[in-house]
């Protein structure tokens, strides 16, 4: 089925093994998350859905460069603001007035914001909200529910804790979602002495019975603030981001990824009372004012909050690929093996070994059989963004029938294991 060559993909790895550990600065981007010879590791261009990799093979992507891109790549209204801001300078000595301009638009749009610090990455932005929690409230201990971030504060409960202080580990506890008494038992063993709750407010699964709100309640009745960590929601499941769709408005929020379509900025947003205390806490960054990515923040929300009809699409777009996702496992009779959860915006697929384990290797095959039909995705989740049509859907699902049915073959003649060695594994575990 695939006719692609990886010679210069290859040839990229050999010398990126010389000089870069994990040969990527992003681990979810890097050479481990693919075959290596079998698979596209390093990319060169993009434009819309689409990515060229090194060697000139195209691809329909739904990577979104793990999220970022909400319009398509090199997008024009991205692009054309970012040219002309580099006329007058990229950063300067002092604030630009593109720092009050675009907090004014977030303002204006989030419910959660009153006020706005500017950073440049999702870590950036959860760390900054947990800092400001912890001095607003004079207490330490944090609860959690999702994935948060590098920064040792969160990292050091995950496999991936080398050269973190163990002793961070007695300031953050994880409660489960759609689980209020896993919170309660956490407030209960930790009186007085929680700070805040930082969570996504959604990842795999619908907030059942009023989920959000009663978070917000036990926060509150606790004395502890609540944060919303939407690096990944924001401006992709509402322009106000998943506080504003399901109608729960946070203490603190954290935005990013889609903010800018692609260029690097994020942004920490809350109620004033909370946010001043910023004027008390160390935030500061020489890049957080950077203006390019500011430009192109203004250009995205404001082209999207003028024109509903492009999350309008994003969300018709994912609801093809997803809905046409579960009509194609159940014609194949594969629901003991694959799952598809989330939203469509960014749905995401499961894949178990028939007992409700998970199965990477069986993962990886679909990868591979998706790639060789000229589709690059994780394949754990789906980004869509306003440059997916519908043709691109159909040939996407396309491709998915005939992985699938591919795959059925492989399970009823045992080849999964044979023909994937080891599985492509998470970047880390918590």
């Amino acid at each position: 089925m695939n006719m692609n060559e990886y010679k210069k993909s290859l040839s990229h790895y050999k010398r990126a093994r010389k000089l870069i550990p994990n040969q990527s600065q992003t681990l979810s981007k890097a050479p481990s998350q693919f075959l290596i010879g079998k698979m596209p590791l390093f990319s060169k261009r993009a434009k819309g859905c689409y990515i060229w990799d090194v060697d000139g093979n195209k691809y329909i992507d739904y990577m979104g460069a793990l999220g970022p891109i909400i319009l398509g790549y090199a997008d024009p209204i991205t692009d054309n603001v970012v040219k002309k801001q580099l006329k007058d300078g990229i950063i300067f000595s002092q604030p630009h007035p593109l720092e009050l301009e675009v907090a004014e638009l977030l303002v204006k749009i989030i419910p959660s914001c009153e006020m706005v610090r500017f950073a440049k990455n999702g870590s950036d932005a959860t760390s900054g909200a947990v800092r400001i929690a912890r001095a607003y409230t004079s207490k330490d201990i944090i609860l959690y529910c999702g994935y948060h971030g590098a920064q040792d504060w969160y990292i050091v409960i995950t496999e991936r804790n080398q050269g973190v202080p163990k002793i961070l580990k007695k300031l953050i506890y994880e409660f489960k979602y759609n689980d209020l008494d896993s919170l309660k038992k956490l407030f209960k063993k930790f009186h007085n002495k929680v700070a805040a709750i930082i969570m996504e407010p959604t990842y795999y699964f619908q907030p059942k019975d009023n989920f959000l709100e009663n978070v917000k309640k036990i926060a509150h009745k606790n004395k502890a603030l609540l944060i919303f960590d939407e690096i990944i929601t924001g401006f992709r499941w509402s322009l106000g981001g998943a506080q504003k769709y399901f109608g729960v408005t946070p203490d603190l929020s954290c935005f990013g990824k889609s903010m800018a379509n692609g260029m690097p900025i994020s942004c920490v947003v809350g109620k004033k009372k909370i946010m001043q205390k910023c004027e008390d806490v160390f935030f500061s960054m020489t890049y957080g004012g950077e203006c390019l990515s500011l430009a192109a923040a203004k250009a995205v929300i404001t082209f999207m909050h003028k024109n509903p009809g492009v999350l309008q699409h994003v969300w018709k777009m994912g609801r093809l690929l997803q809905n046409g996702t579960k009509k194609l496992i159940k014609k194949y009779n594969l629901e003991k093996y694959i799952e598809s959860s989330g939203f469509p915006p960014r749905s995401l697929l499961h894949f178990y070994n028939g007992r409700g384990k998970d199965w990477p290797e069986l993962k990886t095959l679909f990868q591979k059989y998706m790639i060789d039909q000229g589709i690059l995705c994780l394949p754990v989740y789906w980004n869509i963004t306003y440059a997916h049509k519908k043709s691109h859907i159909n040939l996407t699902l396309k491709a998915i029938d005939r992985a699938l049915a591919f795959i059925k073959d492989d399970i009823l003649r045992k080849k999964v294991n044979k023909k994937i060695k080891i599985g492509i594994k998470p970047v880390f575990r918590r």
